[in-house]
């Protein structure tokens, strides 16, 4: 039989979710015509941060005085493991972005667009139709629900963003570099 925690290990190997999740965050900040991007790997971290970590969600609502129970947390949702992420120099990470990035590239559902040494990461028709049918399914709606709060809150730059996390959750700052938040 396996454990509970064994469990939550193999569902963190598990990329679908991840993609899943980074593809609702990108439809989301795209808007309702789906042409909107998200500037950077840094910006997209911040805000994965808060839609991976309700907890977290949750003050950096009452920080921008903003009422914390629209969150909508769930009991097993507070002490969650399910996807860590690591301290890094710009705030929390996780080191598999690239490679979450370059599958939905591959599979057509998201596209990248340098400008200078910028990146600027876009849906395409094929991420907008998934997002679509995930809108349609029920076990999605927290998720979508909270992308929607963090693109109508918390939609800064990246470095704003960094700045925020900081500011609002200090014992991030002082951890040491890839410890797992």
């Amino acid at each position: 039989m396996i454990s509970v925690f064994e469990y939550l290990l193999e569902l963190e190997k598990e990329d679908d979710s991840h993609l899943g999740r980074i593809l609702v965050l990108l439809n989301v900040f795209a808007g309702i015509e789906g042409k909107k991007e998200i500037k950077g790997l840094t910006k997209l971290a911040k805000l994965d941060f808060l839609l991976r970590y309700p907890v977290y969600l949750e003050r950096a609502m009452k920080k921008v005085h903003q009422n914390p129970e629209r969150v909508k947390i769930k009991e097993y949702e507070k002490k969650n493991v399910e996807s860590k992420m690591v301290r890094f120099k710009y705030g929390p990470w996780d080191f598999r972005y690239r490679r979450f990035i370059n599958e939905l590239v591959g599979r057509g559902l998201v596209y990248i667009r340098p400008e200078g040494r910028s990146i600027y990461l876009g849906v395409t028709d094929n991420g907008r139709k998934i997002f679509e049918a995930l809108q349609n399914d029920p076990w999605h709606d927290d998720i979508i629900s909270r992308a929607k709060i963090i693109n109508s809150n918390f939609n800064k730059s990246g470095t704003n963003l960094m700045k925020f996390i900081y500011a609002t959750f200090p014992e991030i700052g002082s951890l040491k570099y890839g410890t797992k938040i």
